[in-house]
């Protein structure tokens, strides 16, 4: 029995990286480009960070998708890549053992496109794997704005959960008295929450005195010119 009242933990979950490729991302009209690879990598250093079991797959890389984004095969470097025919990744075996594996029900997914593999993942994952999806909508893109947001209302219906990136990050840690990833999320915030992680560095620098993340040159002035 599927219970979405249970809030994710690092302990309850799985990611899942779907097709995270240039040529699916050349189709993405429901958020902009750069701000959807700046969430996926921020969701995969939270990921990581929290030690979050991550399946990564791909699609017909060679011969048309491309090669997975380098900023999130930085994050994990020793990850074997799913490579897949299916544009279903419920459809290929070894998506499901990877899956399988992890032994987590609740599976967090980000993917390229919202309305195809997304929501045939999700359908198929949940009505055959018995699996929770929590979709994480600022991760993913689809082809239009519509696409995505009907494939969105239609994985809702189906008893999928919608999230955004840093609300999984924000999540997973639950309470800033848990130290021994407060400083991780610190700094996923600080490079890709936007204001919130501009905040952070204003809190720190000039509230509580820390040092600058990034040293520079010596800071020179002011010298008002002579009239």
């Amino acid at each position: 029995m599927s219970n979405y009242l249970e809030v994710l933990t690092p302990q309850n979950s799985q990611i899942i990286f779907i097709d995270q490729q240039p040529q699916m991302a050349f189709g993405v009209q429901s958020i902009d480009r750069q701000t959807l690879k700046n969430n996926v990598v921020g969701l995969a250093k939270a990921a990581k960070a929290f030690n979050i079991p991550a399946t990564l797959t791909t699609v017909e890389t060679a011969g048309f998708s491309g090669h997975t984004y380098p900023e999130l095969l930085a994050v994990f470097p020793e990850h074997k890549i799913l490579e897949r025919s299916s544009m279903n990744s419920w459809d290929d075996q070894n998506v499901r053992d990877s899956l399988a594996a992890n032994g987590r029900k609740k599976i967090v997914v980000a993917g390229l496109w919202t309305e195809v593999c997304n929501t045939t993942f999700a359908l198929s994952a949940m009505l055959e794997g018995g699996y929770e999806i929590y979709m994480v909508a600022d991760a993913s893109g689809g082809t239009s704005l519509d696409a995505h947001n009907y494939a969105m209302d239609r994985m809702v219906q189906a008893g999928a959960v919608p999230m955004t990136w840093q609300q999984v990050l924000l999540e997973w840690q639950r309470d800033w008295a848990r130290k021994d990833t407060y400083d991780a999320v610190m700094n996923i915030v600080r490079e890709h929450s936007g204001a919130y992680g501009m905040g952070v560095d204003y809190a720190y620098t000039m509230v509580h005195k820390a040092p600058e993340r990034v040293q520079h040159g010596e800071r020179i002035g002011p010298n008002p010119a002579a009239n």
